[in-house]
């Protein structure tokens, strides 16, 4: 007899899922009542969908706006199902709002220790953001303005024009003060282009 997940589990699996985008994995499903017969049973039944190593996705549920970046979140996990990667620089300022940029790569920072390779079409940075510059997404995290603003400065990358924008809409919008901006380019090395930037702006 197929294999019927009590409607308490089904519940569970759903919520998680809905928190993540429409993604579990294997060791989540397990902990839930779904162990690996019961998860092939329903790959094959196509309920479940296999999108990577331990990684399945709700069919019932639509596609979050940022589906691909919620992917390459699940993909940059670690053994305990951390996910590592944070979306940042470019990719962050788009998520922000703060600019017209539309980049062409996406940009996630992950630790100096990461081991995997980067997909096509993405940059890793390697770096280890605090837990204040994290914001939680909807199955990913992303980088906080203040923090995106002071990466993009560091990235000759991006344009001056991008660069302004991007500290225009943060301080108008109140999502960073000119005056923390100001503290922090004072902590970098002389003449850094945070602080050339902002002596430009009124």
């Amino acid at each position: 007899m197929a294999y019927r997940p009590t409607k308490v589990a089904l519940h569970e699996l759903r919520e998680l899922a809905q928190s993540q985008g429409g993604y579990f994995t294997a060791k989540q499903a397990a902990k839930i009542g779904y162990d690996y017969p019961h998860l092939d049973y329903h790959k094959r039944a196509g309920n479940f969908e296999r999108i990577g190593s331990g990684v399945y996705r709700l069919q019932e549920i639509p596609l979050a706006e940022h589906d691909d970046l919620i992917r390459l979140a699940f993909w940059s996990r670690d053994r305990n199902d951390h996910l590592q990667a944070v979306v940042s620089y470019q990719t962050a300022l788009a998520i922000h709002e703060l600019t017209d940029l539309l980049p062409k790569k996406i940009h996630l920072t992950v630790p100096k220790t990461f081991r995997k390779k980067n997909p096509r079409g993405v940059v890793l940075h390697r770096d280890q953001p605090s837990t204040s510059e994290i914001e939680p997404r909807l199955g990913f995290q992303v980088t906080t303005p203040l923090r995106t603003i002071l990466d993009v400065a560091a990235d000759e990358g991006i344009s001056e024009e991008h660069l302004q924008q991007a500290i225009a809409q943060a301080v108008n919008r109140g999502l960073v003060r000119k005056m923390v901006l100001r503290e922090n380019a004072a902590k970098l090395p002389p003449n850094n282009r945070l602080s050339r930037t902002l002596a430009l702006m009124p």
